[in-house]
């Protein structure tokens, strides 16, 4: 099973590159009028909000072949998700226990929920598509980065690790995770939209050039991501990881670096989430905050377990 998992894994990586690929090509090649014209008809009732409407195709009207390359890129999309599924569970099976015990499998698992993410937004907003460029880039660079740096044999739980919090805790960062990576993309596109809107023409504002979905759009998105994930991420790294090393560790902080990693990344967060309800704030602003609070949960996943001892230290875990 272990050696399944790692072919599966392999062929995952493929699928999603294979993804992005096809959705690039829809980004380069796509009629951006088409695509304007798809995102403003809706089926029923006038003056619905921009990111309500249905797009629909006129009869008669021709699909180009940016629009076939996204539509094959959707579909690749759904089977690197599968074979992503795969690859958790023959881990899980190998390892007899839920695959969350190291840094390999957290990423696998928190970008597992990110695809999963991205998938339902592509089902309920197929305007927002050509997203699915940058969406599996993302993925495909972490899963990349999982397995080149953070490969670790499948083995047993630290002893740490063996409690029910275990899966309360972990669970809900891996979650909450996930969504902030899907959260993230929407969230640079509508700076590069917006910026080019507004008349930048340096790069990377040229890419928004062939950004068809209003920057509006874009940033109500984000907004909707990070308020979905964020008290998931309160939960799981404020209330049951201080609960959880009180049972463990008999106290429930202790200055380890990735606990003040978390907390960094939860007043970032935070501090979106006020700056998105100040009237006073652009919207630019607090989507610039949206982008560190992703920094900072990068610097925790792999700063922290790769420079940093402490009681977290699970890196190279079985």
């Amino acid at each position: 099973m272990a050696e399944l998992s790692n072919q599966l894994m392999a062929l995952t990586v493929l699928a999603y590159l294979a993804a992005m690929v096809c959705y690039a090509g829809e980004y380069a090649f796509g009629k951006r009028s088409h695509v304007g014209r798809a995102a403003a008809r809706q089926l029923v009732g006038a003056g619905a909000p921009v990111d309500e409407q249905v797009p629909v195709v006129a009869a008669g009207e021709k699909i180009g072949r940016g629009e076939w390359s996204g539509r094959i890129a959707a579909v690749l999309n759904v089977i690197a998700l599968a074979l992503h599924f795969g690859t958790l569970v023959t881990r899980g099976i190998a390892a007899d226990r839920m695959p969350w015990g190291n840094m390999y499998e957290y990423i696998l698992s928190a970008t597992f929920v990110g695809s999963a993410v991205w998938v339902g937004v592509l089902l309920r907003r197929p305007i927002l598509r050509h997203l699915g460029l940058f969406s599996s880039l993302a993925l495909v660079v972490l899963l990349g980065a999982a397995a080149l740096v953070a490969y670790t044999p499948v083995g047993p739980l630290v002893p740490a690790l063996h409690s029910y919090w275990f899966i309360v805790h972990v669970s809900t960062v891996i979650i909450s995770s996930g969504i902030f990576l899907i959260g993230a993309v929407p969230a640079l596109m509508f700076l590069i939209k917006n910026g080019y809107d507004e008349g930048r023409r340096t790069f990377p504002y040229t890419l928004g050039k062939r950004v068809p979905t209003p920057a509006v759009v874009l940033e109500r998105l984000t907004f909707r991501l990070h308020a979905f994930a964020f008290p998931l991420f309160t939960f799981g790294a404020l209330i049951a990881g201080p609960l959880w090393a009180e049972a463990s560790w008999g106290r429930y902080w202790g200055w380890d670096p990735k606990e003040v990693w978390a907390f960094i990344s939860w007043i970032v967060y935070a501090a979106y989430l006020h700056a998105r309800a100040t009237p006073s704030v652009k919207r630019t602003v607090a989507t610039w905050i949206a982008l560190l609070g992703f920094v900072t949960m990068l610097m925790n996943l792999f700063g922290v377990n790769l420079f940093f001892e402490g009681l977290h230290s699970y890196a190279n875990a079985g």
